[in-house]
């Protein structure tokens, strides 16, 4: 049985769990360019436990959610964009076990790399401990985004909708999206896409592997700051007084016109 670097036992304390089988844990940051031993099956296997367990978690969580709203967080909650964020917070990026090429080449940042190795982690602690320590590791991951929003209603809506509403019932402009940057092969592109509120002084970015995918990772990122800050700053204005109406009359006719109704000079 393999002992586990220090990297991966770090990255072990990181998870909450510890494996019985460490080869479990190094299988599921290896990545296929790396070797035969890598992580594609446990990730098949940990895709459906994170959708039980996300599952579970939000019909604990919001007990008078829509079957269809619930469907809705559900599917943000396990998008790629959202597991590459948690990879990365999780340090996966210094784990992962890939071919030197595919590591020169930016494997180790691509969003699809990261959040398939997520999953498969999640798959390995399901067969390393069952159910229960996969879902308790679902838990901890994902119990903190639920609380930065609160409300079911916000996760319902996608983010740049619930940003443009957000902004609107504040009386504040609709905010602009714009390509920063694309990188990686054609097949396998990262979209840099910036968004700004200039009447907040934000400008954030958002990646994901499609233009609309990195504009809804930056909406959300805004959403997060501009609630974030002081209430004065982002009070709607109030309703200005209406301007008085001027009423000009109109210029007398050089012409005018006798008793007779001859025009006159």
């Amino acid at each position: 049985m393999p002992s586990l670097s220090p990297a991966l036992m770090a990255l072990q304390q990181r998870l909450g769990h510890a494996f019985a089988e460490p080869a479990l844990l190094q299988r599921a940051v290896t990545h296929k360019s790396f070797g035969a031993d890598h992580y594609e099956r446990l990730e098949f296997l940990g895709d459906a436990v994170l959708e039980l367990g996300v599952s579970t978690l939000l019909y604990a969580r919001f007990a008078q959610g829509a079957e269809g709203d619930l469907t809705r967080v559900r599917a943000h909650l396990v998008r790629q964009d959202m597991l590459h964020r948690l990879a990365v917070s999780l340090g996966l990026p210094e784990v992962l076990r890939l071919s030197e090429g595919e590591a020169k080449g930016g494997g180790a940042q691509r969003p699809s790399i990261l959040a398939d190795a997520l999953e498969a982690i999640i798959g390995a602690v399901y067969v390393d401990a069952g159910f229960e320590a996969a879902r308790g590791l679902v838990l901890r991951l994902f119990e903190p985004l639920l609380d930065e929003s609160g409300s079911l209603e916000g996760w319902a809506k996608d983010a740049k909708t619930a940003l443009q509403e957000w902004l609107q019932a504040r009386k504040m402009p609709v905010p602009t999206y714009g390509i920063e940057a694309t990188r990686g092969k054609a097949h396998e592109q990262v979209f840099v896409v910036s968004c700004a509120l200039p009447e907040l002084g934000l400008q954030v970015t958002g990646e994901g592997t499609s233009r609309r995918a990195a504009e809804q990772a930056a909406a959300q990122v805004a959403l997060q700051q501009a609630m974030a800050l002081p209430a004065r700053q982002v009070a709607a204005p109030k309703n200005k007084a209406p301007e008085p109406v001027v009423v000009r009359k109109p210029a007398k006719s050089r012409l005018s016109r006798s008793p007779g109704g001859q025009d006159e000079a």
